[in-house]
């Protein structure tokens, strides 16, 4: 349910669940975990497979079992935001939920028009993952942060770009290949400069 590929030092990592809206369960989120941890790459690319949902979080029947506060959400979002090569979580559809916390942490954001932004936190009675809020509310204001969070908001592609959380939205068909070419300088830096870049900004 999570396809890796690796090539010329970018890898690739899909959410492949499309009959789940590709909903994560402990048992994926302990491999996204393993893979993050274990990875060295120049440059990643995660995504989502189907042509509607890039995640709709946690898998339901998991989430009422105790998923939904789950340390493994914290823990992947943690290892990929640590990871030191650029990350771009390509967003093929809608993103909800737990799997905000990988956007979120990933360096850049694409999206295709047709996706929808939500983080139902506060309807279904549970708080955000711990670092989510402040990664949030760095890339669209504290104020945008809480409408999110708070009033249980859900915003167009076109709003998320223009709010902050989103850096690009591009047709489905070009949506892995604008991702490959963002990466390009990476994967060809011999010197080491693109980490070091990815480290001098906060």
């Amino acid at each position: 349910m999570i396809d890796v590929s690796e090539a010329g030092g970018l890898l690739t990592v899909t959410l492949n669940r499309p009959d789940k809206a590709n909903s994560l369960t402990g048992a994926m989120l302990e491999e996204l975990a393993a893979l993050f941890e274990g990875a060295t790459p120049k440059a990643l690319i995660l995504t989502g497979s189907g042509d509607k949902v890039f995640s709709a979080g946690a898998d339901l029947d998991e989430a009422r079992a105790g998923l939904a506060t789950s340390p493994l959400w914290e823990r992947v979002s943690g290892a990929l935001a640590a990871l030191p090569c650029p990350t771009i979580a390509a967003l093929n559809g809608t993103l909800a939920g737990g799997a905000f916390g990988m956007a979120l942490a990933c360096d850049l954001r694409i999206s295709v028009p047709e996706a929808s932004f939500f983080y139902p936190v506060a309807k279904l009675g549970f708080l955000p993952q711990p670092s989510d809020p402040g990664r949030l509310a760095a890339l669209v204001g504290p104020a945008r942060a809480k409408l999110l969070l708070m009033a249980g908001a859900r915003w167009s592609a076109g709003e998320a770009w223009t709010f902050g959380l989103v850096d690009r939205i591009v047709e489905r068909d070009t949506l892995v290949e604008t991702a490959t070419a963002l990466c390009a300088a990476a994967l060809a830096d011999e010197t080491g400069n693109v980490p070091a870049i990815k480290a001098m900004v906060p």
